[in-house]
Formats: C-alpha cells, structure tokens, sequence
C-alpha cells in the first residue's frame, strides 16, 4: 500500500478545492437572481410586530449597508468568499443579530449524530441483506422475506417518520412525538442526557433506515451476482473454502467497494432526506434550520448550511478516496 504519492494528493487536493469553490460560488448566485431584498424582509417583520415602522427609509439603508447590499457585486463576491473560508456566514435575517455560524454550530451535531447513526446502520444492514439475497445458502425465508421488506423503501421519508410517529408515539406512546431530548433533562456529558438523545433520536434514525436500506440492499445484490461468477469465487469453492469463509473474504470484500464510495455520495442527499424528518420531529438539526430559514427567506442561513452540506460531502468523497488502496490493495493511488 505505501504511503500516498504527493502529486496524487495535491491532485485530489486541487479537485476538492475547485468542487467547494464552485459550489460556494454558485450558492452566491442563486439568491441574487431572486428579486428578494433580505433588507425589505427584515423590514416586513418589524412593521408586523409594530404596525408602523418610523424612520423606515433610514432603517432600510442601514440593513442594506450592514449586510453590503450596496456594494458592489465584485466586492460582494470576494468578500463571501473570504468569510465563507472561515466559516463566517454573516448575520441571519430572521434570527437577527444572530450569527449564522452560531446558529449552524447548534445543529450541526444533532444532524451529524442522527446521520451517521442511520447511515452506518442502513449502510450494515442493507449490504448484508443484499448479500444474503444471492448467497446460495440463505434459507428461503430469508429470500422471501427481504425483498417483502423492501416495500418500505417506496415510501417518502417524510410519510414514514408520519407512520412511525403515530404508531409508536400516539397509539402505543413507547417514544415522544418530538424533540431532541426531554424537557427536564440538562444537556451535559452526562448518561442521563445520552439516554434521553438516544430516545429522542430513535424515531427520526428509523424513519430514514426504513425507507433508504432498499438502496443498499439493491445495489449490492446486482453487484454480489457479478462477483458470484468470477474466477476468484470458482476457484475458492474448488479449493473446498468454507461458504462463510468465501461470502465474506471473496464476495462480499470485492462487492462492497462501489458501495463505499456512494456511501460518500449519499451524505449530501441523505441530509436533504433528514429535512422533513426533523422538521416533523422537531429535531434540531440542520434539516430544520434549513427548512425555517426557507419559510423565512433567510438567504444568510440557506447559503450557510448549504456550503457546509457540500463541503461535508466533498470531504466525505476525498477521505474514502485517499483510503480506498487500505480496503482494496489491488488498488493503488495514481492508477
């Protein structure tokens, strides 16, 4: 395997950098072609909350200054782009004087935990029961019974997190309807907090295991019939290897390689997926702020967590990128 060739490394590096600069480049963009003015919003609000608004051309041409609307469009651009290096998103809209980085820093963890959790679990059980799907000494329930379960996988994630909520929470009240941990509970390092976030977060990780194992399980039964017939899989039941032993060291091990690189692919969507999940749940993750700040035209925290998904996900593919020769050591970087 080796150590990693640095060209090989400043070329991933040069990919990864171009990947996220165009991606922040563009979520610059897209909020500029609407006709919204985020400083009129802000406006909006306080003639709601007040009625009347006195002063309200000077109030306007403050908001505008203090959030650079009226520099010019240049200006407006590097100055994104130096901020957005480090994390500096400037001021929500709808949560002013709020910092959208501060905002972003609360709920990131909750999404990070809730996907990671889902994923990895999905991720596990999908591939098994893909394998299992082909393998010739599955028992026949298994066969039937796996692609029966996979009728989940064609419902929307937001109708079964609505199908588990009442179930589990309105009719059988085995877990709250919503929240990240119990009212009464202090958030800390604490066993008591861990035990009311694992509880919490049970419904939300279940309501994406659900609808998103099929993915999995699909993929890797197609790849699992490929290596079914190749030489390598031949020859280990010619040498009289276990069915066990040859499942796991020569089918599975050489099927789960594409599995793992959109393992990478999927963070980005699968946060998409957790919106509506959170929301219903009252999850606060990015899901959430990003689904309240659609609501609210709040371009500062839409622009915000949208950097941070993609570069969540280009991050996700350079690391599995860089650590694919350790899994597969036919590989080598630079091929």
């Amino acid at each position: 395997m080796g150590r990693i060739p640095m060209d090989y490394l400043l070329n991933r590096l040069v990919t990864l950098f171009l990947t996220v600069w165009i991606a922040a480049t563009l979520i610059w963009i897209i909020p500029r072609l609407s006709p919204v003015d985020p400083a009129e919003i802000m406006l909006g609000r306080m003639a709601a909350g007040a009625g009347t608004v006195a002063n309200a051309d000077e109030i306007l041409a403050t908001l505008r200054a203090r959030f650079g609307l009226d520099d010019p469009l240049l200006v407006q651009y590097v100055k994104y782009i130096r901020n957005v290096v480090v994390f500096d998103f400037g001021l929500s809209t709808a949560s002013f004087p709020t910092e959208v980085s501060a905002l972003i820093a609360r709920a990131l963890p909750w999404t990070l935990g809730l996907m990671l959790i889902s994923i990895t679990i999905t991720f596990f059980i999908g591939n098994l029961l893909g394998a299992l799907m082909v393998w010739e000494r599955s028992p026949k329930l298994v066969r039937v019974a796996i692609p029966a379960a996979m009728v989940f996988t064609s419902i929307p994630p937001i109708l079964s997190a609505l199908l588990l909520m009442w179930v589990f929470s309105a009719q059988l009240r085995w877990f709250p309807l919503t929240g990240a941990y119990g009212l009464f509970v202090e958030p800390g390092w604490t066993w008591a907090f861990a035990q009311s976030v694992i509880y919490h977060g049970f419904l939300p990780a279940l309501s994406i295991v659900v609808v998103t194992f099929g993915f999995w399980a699909l993929g890797m039964r197609g790849l699992m019939i490929t290596v079914q017939g190749e030489d390598y899989t031949t020859l280990a039941k010619a040498k009289g290897l276990r069915p066990r032993y040859i499942l796991y060291k020569y089918m599975i091990r050489n099927a789960i390689l594409p599995q793992i690189t959109a393992f990478a692919l999927k963070i980005g969507l699968l946060i998409a997926g957790q919106v509506l999940v959170e929301r219903i749940f009252a999850y606060n993750g990015m899901g959430k702020l990003l689904y309240d700040a659609i609501l609210d035209q709040d371009f500062p925290v839409i622009q915000g967590v949208s950097y941070v998904i993609i570069l969540m996900t280009a991050l996700s593919v350079f690391i599995v990128d860089l650590i694919y020769p350790l899994i597969d050591p036919r590989i080598r970087h630079g091929d």
